[in-house]
């Protein structure tokens, strides 16, 4: 599994350094819609049982938000970037209850603050700079990484039973430590304000876990694992973004406070 894991980790590490930095801009910024337009279709699954027909539908209100979206840049952005902080304020709270019942329209709402802002936040920090959405990217990754492997050794103490069985503390403490050492080490060759930069990163590592357990609230609730299987070893897109849809929006929302988005 771990084998599998790391080919198809590799696999998609290349396939996104080709989109950030050798396909065109238009080119890149539609495989990022792909990207979403596909978590949507996964997330569809969590509307009860579904039809085809309304799996459709709800990806194309997901594609007309964005669609609306772009019609409303730059200005609609950064509203859309606050909205989602107070939705994941909110999502975190929203763990501490569960298991609680997730009405139908309170799924198809959810998607939609998960999935547009997360558009928003990815092709922001694209048009800014591929390297900066690069680096957010791997922010979130390095979280990820240090709490498989540190809650797979260490992990006693579980994070939250109800959602995700297998999270633990030591993977949460485990993730931010990996987080620090990428920052402190970054910092030896690239200019930084440890002082800033150090606890804005773990506070997005930290957000990013959010992320992670909101979308699983919403497999529970659906009763499923994973969020689909184009991933061998990981699951399904929206089980390879969710701690990005939390994460990416924060990001870039404190980039933008900076002026640097």
């Amino acid at each position: 599994m771990l084998r599998e894991r790391i080919v198809t980790a590799i696999i998609a590490f290349s396939a996104l350094l080709v989109v950030l930095f050798i396909l065109p801009p238009i080119a890149a910024e539609l495989a990022i819609a792909a990207v979403i337009i596909a978590g949507a279709w996964e997330w569809s699954a969590f509307l009860g049982k579904p039809s085809g027909l309304i799996r459709i539908v709800y990806v194309s209100l997901i594609a007309a938000c964005m669609a609306a979206l772009g019609l409303l840049w730059p200005e609609g952005v950064l509203p859309l970037l606050q909205t989602a902080l107070l939705w994941w304020l909110l999502a975190l709270v929203w763990t501490f209850v569960f298991p609680t019942r997730i009405p139908l329209v309170g799924r198809w709402l959810c998607g939609i603050l998960v999935l547009v802002p997360l558009y928003a936040a990815l092709v922001l920090l694209y048009r800014v700079s591929p390297t900066l959405l690069l680096f957010a990217l791997i922010i979130v990754w390095s979280a990820d990484i240090g709490a498989y492997f540190f809650g797979k050794r260490f992990g006693r103490h579980k994070l939250a039973p109800a959602i995700s069985p297998g999270k633990t503390w030591e993977g949460v403490l485990g993730g931010l430590l990996l987080v620090a050492a990428l920052i402190v080490g970054r910092s030896f060759w690239v200019d930084s304000n440890l002082l800033v930069l150090l606890p804005f990163c773990l506070g997005v590592a930290a957000v990013s876990i959010i992320g992670d357990l909101t979308v699983s609230m919403f497999k529970r609730t659906a009763g499923l694992k994973d969020s689909g299987a184009l991933f061998p070893g990981h699951g399904g897109v929206l089980d390879r973004i969710d701690s990005v849809a939390a994460a990416a929006p924060v990001f870039a929302l404190g980039m933008r406070w900076v002026g640097l988005a």
